[in-house]
């Protein structure tokens, strides 16, 4: 199958009405990973499926996938499969994990250690500063800010980390080409140049109630710990973050005058466990060693290597990160030209160089550019 007959396949699956990804992976682990033979399994039983899995599946709109092949042509635009060597392997630790992710810009900020920054769509200035201060500060200790685009503390996080020339990744509730709240364009178009966006919905797809929890479980999948800076008690944070509990990960918040109905919702996390926080410090001190044994699993899934941990010397620090210094020398360097000059894929140094930033060796720039920072 070529490369355009095999993409055509997989979007057709994904393009399935009520082939949901806990489905989608089934059918496909019983066909060998292949995207035809799902398919052709699928059609073998028609009779017995719903009315508009059966009509998609025996004719599909093959105008609406040669428009997905024709989006997916434009240059910083990727489906990513959960198969790929690069698909984020926090997201295969949670319930109902994607099959399948839409991407516009630097994927490879995919595989970085992540924080999730949300809360209230309508935030006081008080909570989208403090959003602001805690996403320069995070993202400068070498965490990505994850967030979800949306009004108040979403964009205040990924507007601070722009600014600051910092990594920051969108989840979208829409499809990867559509933007909610439509204020939010310039936004979008800078997160597609200098940070990425990313979807599990088709291009097209537009803003519907229930895609949001189903977005939420993407942000707080992707990052090691979630920060709620301002929410509601009846906030669509609190479910980012009960999510987040559930799939195992810290979930940190800013407490709040009692006088503010935006500080009741962090008030009940902090009641149910949550971990009460009043510095950017606080989260890094407890998410470094997550953020290491990321690295180690990157490592070892990519080349098969250990990464050294921050306690080792520079004596007993592996080989091939010192080789990597070495490469980078004390001038920016962009990503692919690093791969080119070692001859490594952008997922192996991803892992390598998010140890080396974690360690105060390496600065990431913008751009996906890295520069050794002098010892």
């Amino acid at each position: 199958m070529d490369e355009t007959a095999h993409r055509r396949a997989w979007l057709t699956l994904l393009r399935t009405p009520r082939l949901g990804p806990g489905a989608l992976r089934e059918q496909l682990a019983a066909c060998g990973g292949q995207p035809d033979a799902a398919l052709e399994a699928l059609r073998q039983r028609l009779p017995t499926l719903p009315d508009d899995t059966r009509r998609w599946l025996a004719s599909p709109d093959n105008r609406r996938l040669d428009a997905d092949l024709a989006w997916l042509d434009q240059p910083g635009r990727r489906l990513m499969i959960h198969t790929d060597e690069d698909f984020p392997p926090l997201l295969e630790a949670i319930p109902q994990p994607p099959v399948a992710l839409f991407v516009v810009g630097d994927a490879s900020l995919l595989l970085r250690a992540q924080l999730a920054v949300v809360g209230a769509r309508r935030a006081t200035l008080g909570g989208r500063m403090l959003a602001r201060a805690f996403a320069q500060e995070l993202g400068r200790a070498g965490f990505t800010i994850t967030s979800g685009m949306a009004d108040g503390i979403d964009g205040a996080a990924h507007l601070a980390a722009l600014e600051a020339a910092l990594p920051t990744v969108a989840v979208m509730g829409t499809g990867p080409d559509r933007v909610y709240p439509a204020r939010h364009h310039a936004l979008a178009r800078r997160l597609a140049t200098e940070g990425a966006l990313v979807s599990e919905f088709p291009p097209g797809t537009p803003a519907r109630v229930d895609h949001f929890p189903r977005r939420n479980r993407l942000i707080s999948g992707l990052s090691l710990g979630t920060l709620v800076v301002e929410a509601g008690l009846q906030s669509g944070s609190l479910i980012t973050a009960r999510l987040a509990a559930e799939q195992g990960r810290e979930v940190f918040a800013l407490p709040g005058s009692i006088h503010n109905p935006l500080a009741h919702g962090c008030h009940r996390l902090i009641r149910d466990g949550a971990r009460l926080v009043e510095t950017a410090a606080e989260i890094v001190e407890v998410l470094a060693p997550a953020a290491v044994a990321l690295g180690r699993e990157l490592a070892v899934r990519l080349d098969g290597a250990a990464v050294a941990t921050p306690q080792e010397t520079a004596s007993d620090v592996d080989p091939s990160l010192l080789a990597l210094l070495d490469a980078l020398g004390h001038r920016p360097v962009a990503l692919d030209e690093l791969a080119a000059f070692t001859g490594k894929t952008v997922a192996e140094l991803a892992s390598a160089l998010l140890q080396l930033e974690l360690e105060g060796r390496v600065e990431s720039l913008p751009g996906s550019r890295y520069q050794r920072l002098p010892a």
